[in-house]
């Protein structure tokens, strides 16, 4: 059985760098799409402060499609483009919004999320899996080092389903 650990970290960095150990440890020798977003979005959701959702939107062809997540009901299908999510998966790269007010064309699937931070998830050939999209109830909640940390984790989950 897995267990998620708790230490006590003198910084965010090194707490990440745990959390990677930690989804490695979990996801190895799975390579079930669906497993791994289920585990891994508990996961991160349980071992890290201030979220009120962590997920996965996946990429059908078309749009954007809810997947295993963390937390309250959630919007089912995001445009490409559309919201933080979109924007991500539209132009591959990460977004990390302070303060979603701010961010034009937000999409509020959750009243409560102040900010938000979204990893696109890139196969291998180049083609969109999704993107892991992760919602505080705190403004400013994610910062730079949030980001290397939830890419390096997205980083580790790719290579799971990857084979």
């Amino acid at each position: 059985m897995f267990e998620v650990r708790h230490p006590v970290h003198a910084s965010k960095r090194e707490h990440y760098a745990e959390l990677v150990t930690q989804a490695r440890g979990l996801l190895a020798g799975e390579h079930d799409l669906i497993a791994n977003a289920a585990n891994f979005s508990a996961l991160v959701y349980h071992s890290l402060s201030e979220l009120n959702w962590a997920g996965f939107y996946l990429f059908d062809g078309r749009e954007l499609v809810v997947g295993p997540f963390q937390g309250k009901p959630a919007c089912i299908r995001i445009a490409l483009g559309r919201g933080v999510c979109g924007t991500a998966a539209q132009m591959r790269q990460t977004q990390l919004v302070r303060d979603v007010h701010a961010f034009d064309g937000h999409i509020a699937c959750d009243a409560a999320s102040q900010s938000e931070i979204v990893v696109p998830l890139v196969k291998p050939d180049g083609n969109l899996l999704g993107v892991w999209d992760v919602d505080s109830p705190l403004i400013g909640r994610f910062d730079e080092d949030d980001r290397d940390g939830m890419q390096a984790l997205c980083a580790v989950f790719m290579a799971s389903v990857s084979t």
